[in-house]
């Protein structure tokens, strides 16, 4: 696959599909409108390899969202005039529950057992008794009560995790998860897309394989060979489903940012180990993890860009002393060298806090990286490609980092920009949030001519 330039847009979820997992005509407009600043490639958003609910998120999980996906394919190209290549991004997660309220945790979701009638002498109580205890009791006694996982569903929701092989589904993740993404890859090609992303990052099944909490006993887990072993299973059945001609990487994190997370020399490792079992791009990101998330609202989830590995991935303008821009370049770099000195010339994405032509021209001068991925300034201005290479980088509407984008995201909201959701609402035959309040894309840029008249 060969682009038109080093510029990428990184998958951003949007929540416009629909319930069931089908693209909409919002996804489609959508992806045509960042199509038209001609970018050299967009990755879709994540995209779910099983077909199981998962609210507005577009599934590729059944030959039946083939169809709609190809449309998506269809409309970048016209919108393109064939010049962005379309990859789109694949997803495995794992059940995560909303916060429950107290009453209903102890009444209905814990599971009472030896442990809570012998802490509270009630060997001989009938459940309902034991429950209406455990829900009567302070939080200090809790504490000594309850184990830190029945904490953890208390006070965050329950979640699943990849160490939880006494579950039968969860033992089976290295036995399934290959022909699931393979499948979906399959499909992806058959939808036309140019590649597949494969998502090995941030809070997500196959980031949990290869982050260093991962202690299953069974050979996927411990070291980092025994913990990388699941994604290149992955990949060696994607590579089989889609054959040696069809371009395959993976999105994975350069730190987890988490005590006791991935280093970037375990990234490092991983890149080599990726690049030398055919991975043809490696797409960087940093934290975004469950673990340090902050604890959610009552009848909300937890949200894993809302802690410190949160703010690593999606930086805003209220900062450390290091600022929010580039923040993962030097780790990216740091990759990418390990890679090229292993002898493979595997091209390396970086993403996190990027938004200017000279920033973006001067790492690849530098050789910190191969493409520079753009989110955020994307969305504020999907123009801005074309922009600055029509030189006329002064009409560039340069994203101003407040993260309004990811609060809508954190809702599952359909995401606009504030830099241009409240202009011209009254414009003929726009599309609109579902409140009415927002337009749901940014008004066309129209090139004046720069001539003296």
């Amino acid at each position: 696959m060969s682009l038109t330039s080093r510029t990428w847009v990184p998958a951003m979820v949007p929540w416009r599909a629909t319930e069931e997992g089908y693209a909409t005509e919002a996804n489609i407009e959508w992806y045509a409108r960042f199509a038209r600043g001609r970018p050299g490639a967009i990755v879709v958003e994540a995209t779910g390899v099983r077909d199981v609910p998962s609210g507005p998120l577009l599934r590729i999980g059944d030959d039946r969202f083939i169809a709609g996906l190809a449309r998506l394919v269809q409309a970048v190209r016209r919108a393109s005039g064939g010049q962005t290549r379309l990859l789109i991004q694949l997803i495995d997660f794992l059940a995560i529950r909303r916060r429950p309220e107290p009453a209903k945790f102890f009444r209905r979701f814990l599971r009472i057992t030896d442990r809570h009638r012998s802490a509270l002498g009630a060997h001989e109580w009938p459940d309902a008794a034991v429950r209406e205890r455990l829900a009567a009791l302070p939080d200090a006694e809790l504490i000594e009560v309850l184990s830190e996982r029945e904490l953890e569903s208390l006070r965050m929701g329950y979640r699943e995790r990849v160490t939880d092989i006494h579950l039968p589904h969860i033992r089976d993740l290295p036995q399934t998860l290959p022909g699931s993404f393979a499948a979906a890859a399959r499909r992806a090609r058959a939808a036309g897309f140019d590649g597949v992303e494969l998502h090995f990052a941030h809070a997500y099944t196959m980031a949990s394989f290869l982050s260093p909490l991962n202690d299953r006993p069974d050979g996927y887990g411990g070291g980092p060979a025994g913990r990388v072993r699941a994604p290149l299973e992955v990949l060696r059945a994607v590579r089989e489903s889609v054959g040696a001609d069809y371009t395959v990487g993976c999105r994975y994190l350069s730190e987890e940012c988490i005590g006791g997370g991935t280093t970037v020399e375990d990234a490092a490792w991983f890149g080599v180990e990726f690049a030398r079992a055919g991975m043809n791009f490696l797409s960087l990101s940093r934290g975004g993890k469950f673990e340090d998330a902050k604890q959610p609202a009552i009848g909300a989830s937890a949200y894993p860009y809302t802690g410190p590995s949160g703010y690593e991935c999606m930086p805003q303008y209220i900062s450390d002393q290091r600022g929010p821009f580039g923040r993962n370049v030097e780790p990216a770099a740091r990759i990418r060298a390990a890679v090229r000195a292993a002898g493979f010339a595997t091209p390396v994405v970086v993403s996190g806090g990027l938004h200017g032509f000279e920033q973006a021209e001067n790492l690849l001068r530098d050789g910190k990286a191969d493409l520079v991925a753009f989110a955020r300034q994307s969305l504020a201005d999907p123009d801005w490609f074309q922009k600055v290479k029509l030189g006329r980088g002064e009409e560039v509407r340069v994203c101003k980092y407040s993260n309004y984008c990811e609060a809508l995201d954190q809702k599952h909201s359909q995401v606009t920009c504030e830099l241009w959701d409240r202009e011209a609402l009254d414009e003929p035959g726009i599309g609109k949030s579902r409140d009415g309040k927002r337009r749901l894309l940014p008004p066309e840029w129209k090139a004046a001519s720069k001539d003296p008249a």
